[in-house]
């Protein structure tokens, strides 16, 4: 099991710290928001890419790909029926693929509720329909430079589009595509009636990568969820993915964010 971080964690700190402190604390990986580089990844130059990935192999770290894809972004949205937009979407995709082959990395997390959630008058089902449509339309370029996509289902606190992993998988299923699979997040699953060990199992043939964080938005032994079953399930189903550590409350502070994850899933592994 390999354990990354959410470079966003670090907030402010510059990438040579935030990455040095990160394999300091026996993190391999980093994982990426694009938007901590620039709003637009259209905007990111090629010496730009070089200097980050030359940044987090010179940590020691390696890129594991990206997340928060289009967050902060305009223009785009993935379950519009409008047809420009959705292209619009899909050609952004390709080009968030080229960023994340450029700095190293080989998948890219499908959330960003802001830009998937249902518009008035379009169905659940119809949204499924217009996703895939859109996630088609960004296939080659994917295939192109050996990224993935991993779907990433939210709880209902997030939005109302993709909110399990059933429907996650369906939506990978519909899409048909090695290059399109399966996000699984902690804090999301523990919004679902399932436990949460069922869900990773039931998923096993399409788990591409995995979040650890808690429903208190922290990160994993911060909460109150036991992941002695959930890395379990995870050893279970023979997932040789990333486990990257992702929070969303940042009080109590990048080091102690870091550290008391690392620790945790440490101490957790020991134990099993």
């Amino acid at each position: 099991m390999r354990f990354a971080i959410c470079n966003e964690t670090f907030q402010d700190w510059p990438f040579e710290k935030a990455f040095a402190f990160a394999r300091e604390l026996g993190y391999t990986g980093i994982e990426i928001a694009p938007f901590t580089i620039s709003t637009n990844a259209y905007d990111i130059s090629s010496a730009k890419r070089d200097e980050v990935r030359r940044q987090a192999e010179d940590a020691g770290l390696e890129v594991v790909g990206l997340h928060w894809l289009l967050a902060k972004t305009t223009g785009y949205y993935l379950t519009t029926p409008d047809d420009a937009v959705r292209k619009a979407t899909a050609d952004y995709l390709g080009e968030l693929a080229r960023l994340c082959r450029d700095l190293g990395g080989r998948v890219m997390v499908l959330g960003s509720p802001v830009q998937r959630n249902l518009l008035p008058g379009v169905s659940h089902e119809q949204g499924m329909e217009l996703a895939a449509d859109c996630i088609h339309r960004a296939l080659p370029i994917l295939e192109e430079c050996s990224v993935t996509l991993a779907v990433e289902p939210l709880g209902p606190a997030e939005g109302d589009f993709l909110n399990t992993a059933d429907l996650g998988m369906q939506l990978c299923e519909m899409v048909g595509s090695p290059n399109c699979r399966l996000h699984l997040d902690v804090k999301a699953m523990s919004t679902e009636s399932k436990p949460i060990p069922q869900i990773i199992r039931e998923c096993a043939s399409l788990v591409e990568h995995f979040h650890a964080n808690d429903p208190n938005r922290r990160g994993p032994g911060m909460g109150d969820v036991d992941f002695h079953p959930i890395f379990q399930a995870l050893a279970d189903i023979d997932y040789r993915g990333w486990v990257s550590v992702e929070v969303f409350d940042y009080e109590p502070g990048p080091e102690r964010l870091a550290r008391e994850s690392m620790e945790y899933m440490e101490r957790v592994l020991r134990e099993m």
